[in-house]
């Protein structure tokens, strides 16, 4: 049977080639030739003239650039799908001659040259150049591996065992093709996608006769029929009729070679793959003694082979035509063709021995036994040397078995150490994690803890203000107080002491309502030191004397300050140091507006901060204010700053000056600021 089948093989290692990706400034143009590319898969075995047309118009509107000679080989795949080796052969040529010339030797133009090497043994496959094919193969596989692109190293690998398996070296060939199988399982390629393998592998046992491993992997791939390209198809549909063929099934073989008849009858661009199942179709009817079918289909081939000078194809013809002759009993015409046939340099163990048996049968007929004989002892070395490949076959595998056996035994005591370590490892995580997650647990409790320790200071701080308020409160409106001024009102009540009673009435009044308030305007807090100071005033004397500086710029109505902020410190002043002292009394309340904030200053000249005055107080006022600064000094990035300093008068008298400082900003809600 036709062992040139084989081409079908190559032709369906062209699909697996695909392109490394362009860096720098070509990257975009790869990435959209890649798309390109994976959208005319399909249609590179069914339609390849559409292929060539639209890579065409492609190329024109790329660079002279690595992308360029991309296109040029994608081009160069439809050729060979159309049978055009002078188009493929000039594509090659160019693409080559373009890597030549960079001296780089990157891994893109490695990869370049990896595609080209593979076309070429794929064309050299096609023309019976078997040893240039397992040399430009291998060219293309060592390429490969220097590139970037290494997903399609089990393609390379199946063209490989191709050609090493029409070279007559099975070895080899089912070695590469279960590297390739190695190659999937590395680069994670789906079931789906191993087809290829597995019916090269059934090629490679059909060659051996051992037809039991030949069925177990044509069933493997026959399992992805339906997923195959429409030449894949062929493919298997071919070689599977040759196994029934050597096991001379004829005419299960005939029905496998009339479905890849009626496969590649559908698609007008496989015209090679339908003129090569003609060929074996014509062998079978040859050996089923219908000797008219196998001279039409022998008749229907022979003027493409010889179109083509296939010589493989062609040695394989007149193989069948001098048999052909003799079942016809034409000695001469038998006599002719076995004087014209084509001769080879090398010649395919299988299809020499078909030619050797219908040689045999030759000699028979013209009565040259010895020569008959010489042809049978032949077949016999050739029988010899199969069985023997196959033996050392056996042996291989079980030798690869048993390596494979003891790789993965190193391999699960490997793993076995890993997971041990990995599980120390997991142990210690889980312990760090447990302290860690205490660690947690714990500075959260500590905060939750502090957080409302410190709520409960500043309830305590807000009740010890509002308690402060209410003895300051008290201590201001006392009895004594309240009755002295009563009693001096009424002693001389006229219109006017009418009014300083309401003066009274509503000093009181606003005491009580600043109880319940941190902050106030500062209009309301100035209205209320007026209407004390105004009370204040007989009891001071004329020679009082009250100096308000302000800035214009202060609007009094939204500039706010903590309540009492001012009233204490004129209280104080005028109880503690004016009240008593002899010669003028001058008390002076300044606002000043500054860049950081708004000042505060009330200054007497009552001598300086006295312990021992008359008046002495209790200090709730002062301790109102310093409580009430400090509260909410704690929810402020900026704090109020609070001082008394006794200062050096003009006129050569000591005061005392009570200062505030107000800053921008300040925010006098009890909330956090952040």
């Amino acid at each position: 049977m036709l062992v040139g089948c084989f081409y079908l093989i190559f032709l369906g290692s062209i699909m697996g080639i695909s392109c490394a990706p362009e860096k720098h400034r070509a990257q975009t143009s790869m990435e959209i030739f890649m798309d390109y590319y994976r959208s005319m898969t399909d249609s590179l075995s069914g339609n390849p003239r559409y292929v060539c047309q639209h890579t065409v118009s492609r190329m024109s509107a790329v660079e002279d650039s690595t992308v360029y000679y991309h296109y040029m080989m994608l081009l160069a795949k439809a050729y060979m799908f159309l049978s055009g080796i002078d188009s493929v052969n000039w594509c090659m040529t160019r693409a080559e001659a373009f890597c030549d010339k960079d001296v780089s030797s990157s891994s893109y133009i490695n990869d370049l040259y990896a595609e080209i090497y593979n076309m070429r043994g794929n064309v050299c496959a096609r023309q019976g150049l078997l040893d240039s094919s397992v040399v430009c193969f291998s060219k293309a596989f060592d390429y490969r591996l220097a590139g970037n692109n290494r997903a399609v190293l089990p393609d390379i690998s199946m063209n490989l065992a191709d050609a090493f398996v029409r070279t007559g070296r099975y070895d080899m060939g089912a070695f590469w093709y279960r590297r390739a199988l190695s190659y999937c399982d590395s680069l994670g390629v789906a079931e789906e996608n191993r087809f290829p393998a597995y019916y090269g592998l059934a090629t490679v046992y059909v060659q051996l006769r051992d037809f039991t491993l030949c069925d177990y992997y044509y069933d493997l791939a026959a399992r992805y029929f339906e997923d195959m390209q429409p030449f894949e198809r062929h493919i298997y549909l071919n070689n599977r009729g040759n196994s029934y063929y050597f096991r001379e099934d004829y005419p299960r073989a005939l029905e496998m070679f009339r479905q890849s008849l009626a496969l590649s009858c559908v698609y007008p661009d496989m015209e090679f793959e339908r003129h090569l199942t003609e060929l074996n179709m014509g062998e079978t009817f040859l050996l089923m003694g219908q000797t008219d079918s196998a001279a039409f289909y022998l008749n229907l081939c022979s003027p493409f082979f010889h179109a083509i000078g296939n010589q493989t194809a062609l040695y394989y013809l007149d193989t069948q035509l001098i048999e052909l002759a003799l079942k016809q009993n034409n000695l001469p015409l038998a006599r002719q063709r076995m004087k014209n046939a084509v001769k080879l340099d090398y010649v395919e163990p299988s299809m020499l021995h078909i030619r050797n048996r219908y040689l045999q049968h030759y000699f028979e007929e013209t009565g040259d036994f010895r020569q008959a004989y010489y042809y049978l002892k032949e077949n016999q070395r050739i029988d010899d040397s199969t069985r023997n490949e196959r033996i050392r076959m056996r042996t291989a595998e079980i030798d690869l078995k048993y390596q494979q056996d003891t790789t993965l035994m190193k391999q699960k005591t490997f793993i076995q150490q890993k997971e041990n370590e990995v599980l120390a490892l997991n142990q210690t995580l889980y312990v760090w994690m447990s302290v860690c997650f205490c660690i947690l647990v714990l500075v959260v409790f500590v905060y939750i803890y502090n957080r409302k320790q410190r709520s409960l200071l500043r309830m305590k701080a807000r009740n010890m203000i509002s308690a402060l308020r209410m003895e300051n409160i008290r201590n201001r409106l006392s009895p004594h107080f309240i009755f002295n001024v009563l009693n001096r009102e009424m002693g001389n009540y006229t219109p006017e002491q009418a009014e300083n009673m309401q003066q009274l009435v509503k000093l009181m009044r606003r005491n009580l309502e600043l109880t319940e308030q941190l902050c106030v305007t500062m209009a309301e807090e100035l209205d209320f030191v007026d209407t004390y100071i105004d009370l204040e005033r007989k009891a001071l004397g004329d020679r009082f004397v009250l100096c308000r500086r302000m800035d214009g710029g202060i609007d009094l109505d939204k500039e706010k300050l903590p309540s009492m902020m001012i009233q204490i410190p004129v209280e104080n002043a005028i109880k503690h140091a004016l009240l008593g002292k002899e010669g003028e009394k001058k008390l002076w309340i300044d606002i000043r507006k500054t860049a950081e904030g708004i000042r505060i200053s009330v200054t007497d000249n009552g001598g300086g901060y006295r312990t021992n005055s008359l008046n002495y107080g209790t200090g709730t006022g002062l301790k109102v204010i310093l409580q009430t600064v400090q509260l909410l000094n704690s929810y402020n990035r900026k704090h109020i700053d609070v001082s008394t300093v006794d200062v050096q008068l003009e006129d050569g008298e000591t005061g005392c000056s009570f200062v505030v400082y107000l800053p921008n900003g300040y925010n006098y809600n009890l909330k956090k600021i952040v």
